[in-house]
């Protein structure tokens, strides 16, 4: 595998995500301008006496202004959605029910998973972050988060420890090394900004729509309550449209970065069979990958393969398994597979190799 062209390749694809992203955004500015110039004309002219592209040309200045408020509220709401996610990646493992590895543990998983994320951290050159394990999650999965590298932190499952050979562990914590090197942690908040802003329009137009029904029916239908109506229906269809555009580009980008962690993973271990080896495991592990915490959505894109397994298509966060793993082992097939599924059940015995 060329690490260095799949790492090319990957942050080329995100790039061109980010930009679609940034034209969404655009465009749903302009379809609210536009959507609340109309509801401003009915309102000035409820049976039509003037004609809307008239209007439009005699009333620049204020669609200018309108523009520009909605672009401030959508930008309001993104920034508000960025400040209340950043947290540090402690915060979210202990939301989680992690619990943190102390430097001393004498558990002989425990202590193999905090040599291997020491040793990630030398070779990859980030401070050593903190380290928990989610007991309860029994499914092949991990994470890192944090909104930067000092203050990450590294969590896998109990079915992680229990399952992975110390090869297979290094790959998988090399591969969430590689989200907090790259920053993916803060390129996801940075979307996800975006995102809340428009489903904020879509709410209003919500909340506009059933303010009309009730305006409609205690005072009949004048052009104040068919403008209202016109404004809540137009709003609510951008921000829902809008939104689903952006959850498609957002999981567009997550996916590149799933590539560019792995790719970054076999730079950072020098070896391929590792993360492979992890990720056969989980397409042949009873469990699979499954998080099964009611508030393990927030955190789907950080994780090392979806922890879901009714998320597909478009819309998942993750490249499917076998994709994945070819482009690690071109030699891979669906048919091997099986040959997976009893090593993945067996208890991993080489972490008391690191017992002192």
């Amino acid at each position: 595998m060329n690490f260095f062209e799949a790492q090319d390749r990957s942050r080329r694809n995100t790039r061109r995500l980010v930009g679609v992203m940034t034209l969404a955004v655009v465009a749903v500015v302009i379809s609210v301008t536009a959507v609340i110039s109309a509801a401003l004309w009915l309102t000035a002219s409820p049976v039509g006496a003037s004609n809307y592209s008239d209007w439009l040309r005699t009333n620049q200045q204020l669609i200018l202004w309108i523009g520009l408020a909605s672009a401030a509220f959508v930008g309001l709401a993104s920034l508000y959605r960025i400040l209340s996610l950043r947290q540090g990646g402690a915060r979210v493992a202990r939301d989680l029910g992690g619990t943190r590895i102390a430097p001393g543990d004498n558990d002989p998983l425990r202590r193999r998973l905090r040599n291997v994320v020491e040793e990630m951290a030398l070779a990859s050159g980030i401070p050593t972050p903190e380290v928990y394990v989610l007991d309860h999650e029994s499914g092949i999965n991990a994470f890192a988060a944090g909104f930067s590298t000092e203050d990450a932190a590294v969590a896998v499952t109990r079915g992680t420890l229990e399952t992975l050979n110390r090869d297979e562990l290094q790959g998988v914590i090399a591969h969430e090394f590689s989200h907090v090197f790259n920053g993916d942690m803060r390129l996801n908040i940075q979307l996800m900004g975006p995102m809340f802003g428009i489903l904020a329009i879509g709410l209003l137009g919500r909340i506009l729509l059933r303010g009309s029904r009730s305006s409609g029916r205690s005072r009949g239908k004048g052009g104040g309550a068919a403008a209202i109506l016109a404004l809540g229906a137009g709003l609510a269809v951008t921000g829902y449209i809008g939104l689903l555009l952006a959850r498609l580009i957002k999981a567009g980008v997550s996916r590149q970065r799933e590539y560019l962690a792995d790719a970054s993973a076999v730079q950072f271990t020098r070896q391929t069979a590792g993360i492979a080896g992890a990720l056969k495991k989980i397409a042949g592990y009873k469990e699979h990958s499954t998080i099964r915490d009611n508030d393990a959505e927030e955190v789907s894109h950080m994780l090392f393969a979806s922890g879901f397994s009714s998320i597909s298509g478009l819309l998942a966060t993750h490249p499917p398994l076998l994709k994945r793993i070819q482009a690690l082992d071109p030699s891979f097939n669906e048919t091997k597979f099986n040959q997976v599924r009893a090593e993945a059940a067996r208890p991993d015995t080489d972490a008391m190799e690191e017992m002192p």
